[in-house]
């Protein structure tokens, strides 16, 4: 039997614990049907993937400043040429393996800033390089929202009808791509795949003090449509953010900050200067499970990132979404907690705290909620995993070949 050759690509390595939380599910599902899969990956951070997951790992693109502004001609023309040499570093890469994974993660939406030339190029020439290699590429569990710059949505078009293989984490994504004019008539929606990593134990809540509240915060600007008031939701968000955590401090509640990415760290850094208390700490978090463990002790969180919000939910704690799209508010929904999404780019600390102190009231009924629904989501999952099986590597002595998507 041939061993099988998968290459997962993907801003992975790069920072976003939810990114990487995303290939750690993956990597468990190759581990555990398919040991003897030779892995590696085209990432952001090769450096930090292979240290974490013991993989061999390429850099994603060739031209080292890709994601600083360009502002001299010498930068300008090494991310034009880098585009160039790009093209054939991917399509070396790929017709290496006989699949290829890009495991979740948000690749076919906007929701964050986001430059066409940037990673949707990067994705499209994925897709194409498999097309005319012959190597499949299969979009596992990936988000998906309506885009309204040209540019981007055409990339992000072609690269999802190029692709062999397409699942959503949610039915808002296939609906986006159906609008964009995907045929997603096969495609299969499941819950998000952070939801097949193992919880860790439910710690047992101190029956004396409170236990934290949890807040996650994000370094958040507003979307590819809002570059013209970024400064301003910014300002926004933190001000009503941080007038929140200063109310619970003022109940005498602790507070612990979480993240999701390294670039949230300032905004940590801002609302520990302004509420200055000791009940207020920061949690130090390198994955998924370090979140959940960090949720898991919790009386409530209220986090914005949206691996916040599943590392929450996961483990059954009371959550309540600062939204800034769409999929945060289908997440919410699909857990029983419609009704606790405030907006991120309104954030107004008064309702907040009205909407946790509602939350907290029910916390015994939500409790029992999150746990029946988190288990129903791990075992959609074990299908999917086995669906992925039957349609990426069917028993054969030759290198898989997956069904097409149309």
């Amino acid at each position: 039997m041939t061993r099988v050759r998968v290459g997962v690509f993907g801003l992975l390595g790069s920072g976003n614990l939810g990114n990487d939380g995303s290939l750690e599910a993956v990597l468990g599902y190759l581990r555990e049907r398919h040991p003897g899969a030779v892995v590696d990956a085209l990432c952001g951070g090769p450096e930090a993937v292979t240290a974490r997951y013991g993989i061999p790992a390429t850099r994603l693109h060739w031209y080292r400043g890709e994601y600083r502004t360009a502002s001299r001609a010498g930068a300008i023309a090494g991310k034009g040429l880098g585009k160039l040499v790009d093209v054939l570093r991917t399509a070396a890469w790929v017709r290496r393996h006989d699949v290829v994974i890009v495991p979740g993660m948000g690749v076919l939406e906007a929701t964050l800033p986001l430059r066409p030339w940037g990673f949707p190029y990067a994705l499209f020439l994925l897709c194409a390089s498999g097309r005319l290699t012959g190597t499949p590429v299969a979009l596992i569990g990936v988000g998906a929202a309506p885009i309204s710059e040209r540019a981007t949505r055409t990339l992000v078009r072609w690269s999802a009808r190029l692709a062999a293989y397409r699942s959503y984490r949610d039915g808002l994504s296939r609906d986006a791509m159906r609008a964009m004019g995907v045929d997603t008539a096969r495609d299969e929606v499941h819950p998000d795949l952070a939801f097949a990593l193992p919880a860790p134990p439910s710690p047992a809540l101190p029956a004396g003090p409170p236990a934290p509240v949890c807040v996650g915060v994000m370094d958040f600007h507003g979307g590819n449509d809002d570059r013209a008031r970024a400064e301003e939701i910014h300002r926004r968000y933190l001000d009503g953010t941080t007038r929140f955590v200063r109310a619970l401090v003022e109940d005498g509640r602790p507070v612990r900050l979480l993240t999701g990415d390294a670039c949230d760290a300032p905004v940590v850094a801002a609302i520990l200067d302004a509420v200055d208390s000791p009940l207020v700490t920061a949690a130090e978090a390198a994955s998924l499970t370090d979140l959940m463990k960090e949720t898991a002790a919790a009386d409530a969180v209220v986090a914005t990132r949206y691996h916040n919000l599943v590392c929450a939910l996961k483990v059954g704690t009371p959550t309540l979404a600062l939204s800034y799209a769409a999929k945060s508010d289908a997440l919410m929904a699909q857990m029983g907690l419609a009704t606790y999404c405030h907006p991120a780019r309104e954030v107004d600390a008064d309702r907040l705290l009205e909407q946790f102190r509602e939350l907290e009231k029910r916390s015994a009924e939500l409790r029992r909620t999150l746990a029946e629904r988190s288990l129903a989501a791990a075992r959609h999952l074990d299908h999917h995993f086995a669906a992925l099986t039957a349609a990426l590597f069917p028993p054969s002595d030759h290198a898989p070949t997956p069904r097409k998507a149309p």
